[in-house]
């Protein structure tokens, strides 16, 4: 089991590192529209083993026209206050082995529209209204019973919310110029280097239950582990990213929190589907879900640090 694991890790590492860091923007908008079909199809058989039948086609066409406006939005950016600094050579090293800075630039965020009509169509809001409007006709026209509604509608919407929204943001990240795929990159390798020294951690020395009601194997063990694991990535990225490594390990420790809840969230709905994973698409690691469900609130986590906090790079 485990070296099935491995060598399924192995083998898509490499092909999703070469994605985030050659492909450009609408390239990783694809392999993620992708993704995120075939994280819906498997959160929707969840669904089914509870006898709740999504509406899949409406929620995964809004889907994918999210990851599609997300895209257009990122592709009319305007500038943003995210200060990118150049390190003079052969300076002396400040405080905290941060180098002198001579200058900075302003890199350059997707955020905002210069019309009202580019406004509108690149509000998500605008999105979610089309959604809920879907979500109504679908609702009142088809002929399905009625007493399947209700549950249609909140597996539609949870898998919209839950999914489709939070895994937009890849794109969002990967799109910042001249840091986007290496932040995207980052991203990726704190909740990958989590998840692997976690698992191996809980395996070898891990006693005290971390959720015992959601998920009996994780321990408080191998859930402090996996926070070394980011931090020990973000102090390795921190001369390739060019963010002062106070952030660095900010955003590494607060998404790698936002990632294990993520993989809470996932293993409580399948616990409430009585399954043990949410597909077998990847040997050793069960469904696409299954590999992918930190990523979904480690992602906009990061995304939210850069816009909030504006660290200096």
């Amino acid at each position: 089991m485990t070296g099935t694991r491995v060598l399924t890790a192995v083998v898509l590492m490499p092909v999703a590192i070469a994605i985030v860091l050659f492909a450009p923007t609408w390239g990783v908008a694809v392999a993620l529209a992708v993704l995120t079909v075939l994280a819906l199809w498997e959160y929707f058989a969840l669904g089914e083993a509870i006898g709740h039948r999504a509406y899949r086609f409406w929620t995964i066409f809004c889907s994918l026209l999210l990851i599609a406006q997300t895209t257009y939005a990122s592709s009319n950016p305007v500038a943003y206050p995210l200060r990118v600094d150049f390190i003079v050579p052969g300076a002396r090293p400040a405080p905290f082995g941060l180098p002198v800075l001579e200058e900075s630039i302003y890199a350059y965020l997707p955020h905002g529209a210069s019309t009202a009509a580019q406004s509108f169509v690149q509000s998500p809001a605008t999105l979610f209204f089309l959604f809920v409007i879907g979500l109504a006709v679908l609702t009142l026209f088809t002929r399905r019973p009625l007493v399947e509604s209700l549950p249609a509608a909140g597996i539609s919407s949870s898998a919209f919310l839950l999914i489709a929204f939070p895994l937009s943001f890849a794109v969002s990240l990967h799109s910042i110029a001249f840091l986007g795929p290496r932040l995207l990159l980052f991203a990726l390798a704190i909740t990958w280097a989590a998840d692997s020294v976690a698992y191996f951690a809980g395996r070898s020395f891990g006693k005290h239950a971390l959720a015992p009601r959601i998920s009996p194997k994780k321990t408080w063990e191998g859930s402090v582990a996996g926070v070394i694991g980011s931090l020990a990535i973000a102090y390795a990225f921190h001369t390739w990213m060019y963010i002062q490594l106070p952030h660095l390990l900010a955003m590494a420790f607060l998404g790698n929190i936002a990632g294990q809840m993520g993989d809470l969230l996932e293993s409580a709905c399948k616990r409430s589907a009585g399954v043990k994973d949410s597909g077998g698409l990847l040997p050793g690691h069960g469904g696409i879900l299954d590999r992918i469900d930190a990523l979904i609130l480690c992602i906009p986590v990061i995304w939210y640090y850069l816009v909030l906090v504006n660290p200096r790079m």
